[in-house]
């Protein structure tokens, strides 16, 4: 088989261009510091101990300044622990959470709070409740044959 002198010039050219940019990326990705999300294990934590691990032992919600809250929750099959939860308007709520058995969701409808709760991680999402009312707290993804049952409330006075 003959390639033609262009041809091979060009497919040189594309070659190093490939290289040059996957070397950047490398680089500048190791200079910067960062890390996969699996590789450093701050938040890791094992799903069968959450009773003994804490903020896990208690889950609730606790002030933690002026018009700051942390809301310590566990999503397990078909359930939020607790299954209610009541701040003051205006507050800024952080939400720290992990699951016991399987992947779940953590959405309230109408606020930008939406992420996954898994196994043997902690998400952690803040968000003020400007207005006062009763939000739901769901489950967006599926679970299991109870999903449709998985809520807890929210209630902003």
């Amino acid at each position: 088989m003959h390639i033609h002198r262009l041809e091979k010039i060009w497919l040189v050219f594309g070659m190093s261009m490939l290289a040059v940019f996957l070397i950047m990326l490398g680089v500048s990705t190791f200079a910067m510091g960062m890390q996969t999300p699996g590789s450093a294990h701050a938040h890791a934590l094992d799903p069968t101990r959450l009773e003994e691990t804490a903020p896990f032992d208690k889950p609730g919600v606790t002030q933690t300044g002026d018009k700051e809250y942390e809301a310590v929750l566990i999503a397990y099959g078909f359930g939020f622990n607790p299954d209610k939860i009541e701040i003051p308007a205006g507050s800024t709520v952080k939400f720290t959470a992990t699951s016991s058995d399987v992947v779940h969701g953590f959405e309230i409808p109408g606020t930008t709070v939406n992420f996954m709760v898994l196994p043997g991680e902690v998400s952690h999402l803040s968000y003020t409740f400007d207005k006062p009312g009763e939000y739901l707290i769901l489950c967006n993804e599926y679970c299991g044959v109870g999903h449709q049952s998985m809520f807890a409330k929210l209630i902003v006075t």
